[in-house]
């Protein structure tokens, strides 16, 4: 009896909390029989352009088209050699029809295919369009997000490919190591932060130092500890600075400073708060940030990882989501691609609606590193911003990856109408060794919303 009733309320449980996790899945291989009696449905972005649709031909072929090509590539996907990106995500829903019954009656009664629902995404075409060909011929990735909403409005990865002639290129883009054109960077990428993250160091010596506006420290241009010698970028001697001067102008060796001082534990604690070590939400697949600072560090991992170089790990998504929490008072709403799902003749079948995923800080440290990122924008490294028709803030970073020290990464994070922010984005831009800019990419992306 006892085992009996256990499983009943097994089957009630998988019936009611796991049912649809199942039902979507994209490895569940029933989903495609759907295909023989269902016309896979269109994927529109926010305004109803279409980023995906079945073409039929006079004699039934079916064709997947991509009307903007290469452009939304890695957040579309493709529905050759198995599925990804909301191809993958939605397929359920594309391949389901809610058209009228009586409609859907006659076309069983005629052997045709009924049309299958639409899905509506939360991105824009027209700001995708324009950090895609921002972006150029760099590899690397954009994200934008609704910080109030956790809607993505954009999602950019390069290199990128033809999601309508994978099935024939196949060989070659699974062999394309130099390139990793399938890879989603946007969430599937991982890099040092640079000096995004001396966001991260900020918050932590902020929760340690309830003084930290009386913190201070000169610049000569090196700090040398033991046998570790980190210099400022292009050798800048920043002088006397206070903590919001240090974060404002990106130096390195007052970072290294703070980062000496910082308790280990408690700085992977603040880590864990921001999603470090833990997996994101996201509803495309996305890769782990990693935070590995460890009790007992040397003092030069110590400094590095506090200016943010050194093992940590992470993804242009996952800063988005940070920064995200730091525009909306320290709250990060749940992030997603889907608004809502319509079938062919529009009616609204299911919308999405904001939620709340967590809080990752108070108010008053979102407040606070909000106020200290306006003054990067004011004043510091990221004043290509300053004097527009919108306000902004935001965290310039360069990351090394190689030995070679003019070899590095371009990041940007920031926000827009710093006051009720609407929109942040985080960007990186691979190799770009001086000669391209994450922060005027950002601009251009700012100017497409505003202008």
């Amino acid at each position: 009896m006892a085992l009996f009733i256990g499983m009943m309320g097994y089957i009630s449980y998988f019936n009611v909390v796991k049912g649809s996790e199942v039902v979507r899945n994209p490895y569940n291989a029933r989903l495609d029989s759907q295909a023989d009696r269902v016309v896979r449905g269109n994927i529109l972005d926010r305004t109803g352009k279409v980023l995906a649709q079945t073409n039929v031909a006079e004699d039934g072929t079916e064709t997947r088209e991509y009307p903007y090509g290469n452009m939304f590539a890695h957040v579309v996907g493709y529905t050759a050699q198995g599925k990804t990106g909301l191809e993958s995500y939605t397929n359920f829903d594309l391949l389901a029809s809610n058209s009228f019954f009586l409609k859907k009656i006659k076309n069983e009664f005629q052997d045709k295919k009924n049309m299958g629902d639409n899905v509506v995404t939360t991105l824009d075409a027209k700001l995708q369009e324009t950090a895609y060909n921002a972006l150029g011929d760099y590899k690397g990735a954009v994200v934008v997000m609704e910080p109030s909403t956790g809607k993505i409005l954009v999602m950019v990865s390069k290199p990128d490919f033809d999601p309508g002639s994978v099935g024939e290129n196949w060989d070659t883009l699974i062999n394309d190591e130099e390139n990793s054109a399938l890879l989603n960077r946007a969430t599937q990428g991982q890099y040092a932060p640079g000096s995004t993250f001396k966001v991260v160091t900020a918050l932590e010596y902020m929760r340690e130092h309830p003084d930290y506006d009386s913190y201070g420290y000169s610049c000569n241009g090196e700090i040398t500890v033991a046998d570790t010698t980190i210099r400022c970028f292009n050798g800048t001697v920043h002088g006397d600075e206070d903590f919001r001067d240090s974060l404002a102008n990106s130096c390195n060796t007052s970072f290294c400073n703070i980062g000496l001082s910082l308790d280990i534990p408690a700085f992977r604690n603040t880590a864990k708060d921001l999603l470090f070590d833990s997996k994101l939400p996201c509803d495309l697949p996305c890769n782990k940030s990693e935070f590995r600072l460890k009790k007992g560090a040397l003092d030069g991992d110590r400094m590095m990882t506090a200016m943010g170089q050194g093992q940590t790990q992470v993804s242009p998504y996952h800063l988005a989501l940070i920064t995200s929490a730091i525009a909306n008072g320290g709250t990060l709403m749940r992030p997603y691609l889907v608004d809502s799902v319509t079938n062919d003749t529009g009616a609204e079948i299911r919308k999405n609606k904001p939620e709340k995923y967590r809080d990752l800080m108070s108010a008053a440290e979102a407040a606070q590193l909000k106020d200290y990122m306006t003054s990067v924008v004011d004043y510091g490294t990221a004043s290509v911003l300053a004097g527009q028709s919108y306000t902004a803030a935001g965290k310039t970073g360069t990351a090394e990856y190689s030995s070679d020290e003019e070899k590095d990464h371009s990041w940007f994070i920031g926000m827009s109408n710093v006051d009720n922010p609407e929109l942040v984005i985080s960007i990186i831009i691979e190799s770009s060794d001086g000669s391209a800019s994450a922060v005027n990419m950002a601009k251009q992306i700012f100017d497409a919303y505003y202008y």
